[in-house]
């Protein structure tokens, strides 16, 4: 007996990075994944890789038609949901505030930020229907700190934050917890590729040297605790938010040579 035996599980954005080791995770403790995202090919690939109990459907986590649409097929396919994983999330060209492009900003609001509110929005019923269940949204170390260059993602992780508190209040007497991760620097693509011609990826504005942890999370290092906040183990558990940095956000780490080193 795994821990999710009988459970079907929708992620979004989980055709590659993160997302694709979430679903392994959760297909691995037994659920039927639903695998989402807009990259047809790669969603589809995933989903052959890991077989049966495994679904992939096209949803824009933009559109709300989409996402009625995931529910029911996700429902015909699988019934109702008893975990969702609102994991999709974009960065788009770095830029200070005054010199930053709307359309980018409009862009990784709506995937980041109305695409959590609308995954909350159109799976509750399917989660009552299931007798309760887990959402889990994924946020970022961004979502506590100011960081420059990057204020449409700032932002929007700041508000998957406020946004998780308010969804566990209203779904709590559903039997619905809601809960978020807050990863810092991971090992995903989204991280390692420059956003744009001429840019640095994100990955060279951190330096592992200076967290408690010296190393970026690998995805899964994220997809553990993923799988215990989604679980029955993590039943009294709702409203909460967990940080998973190395130390990012402690400060920074000692440096060789300020202290002894201990056998």
């Amino acid at each position: 007996m795994t821990r999710f035996d009988n459970k079907t599980v929708l992620i979004t954005g989980a055709a590659g990075g993160m997302g694709s080791s979430h679903a392994r995770g959760f297909h691995a403790e037994g659920a039927t994944v639903i695998v989402t995202d807009v990259r047809d090919e790669a969603g589809a690939a995933l989903v052959a890789e890991l077989g049966d109990r495994a679904h992939y459907l096209h949803l824009d986590v933009t559109s709300p038609a989409d996402w009625e649409n995931a529910i029911a097929e996700t429902e015909r396919l699988a019934g109702p949901v008893s975990v969702l994983v609102n994991n999709a999330g974009i960065l788009a060209r770095t830029a200070l505030i005054e010199d930053g492009d709307l359309d980018d900003w409009h862009d990784v609001i709506g995937v980041n930020l109305t695409g959590t509110y609308l995954g909350i929005r159109a799976t509750a019923p399917s989660l009552r229907r299931s007798g309760g269940g887990s959402i889990v949204n994924i946020a970022s170390t961004s979502g506590h700190v100011g960081t420059g260059l990057i204020a449409h993602y700032v932002a929007s992780k700041w508000g998957v934050r406020g946004l998780t508190r308010t969804a566990a209040i209203e779904l709590g007497r559903d039997g619905v917890r809601v809960n978020s991760i807050d990863p810092g620097v991971v090992n995903t693509p989204l991280i390692t590729t420059p956003l744009h011609p001429g840019a640095a990826p994100v990955s060279d504005y951190f330096s592992p040297d200076a967290f408690a942890i010296k190393r970026m999370a690998e995805p899964q290092d994220i997809t553990s605790l993923l799988l215990f906040l989604a679980s029955d183990q993590a039943s009294f558990i709702t409203g909460s938010e967990h940080i998973a940095d190395g130390g990012m956000l402690l400060g920074p780490a000692l440096a060789a040579g300020q202290v002894q080193n201990r056998s």
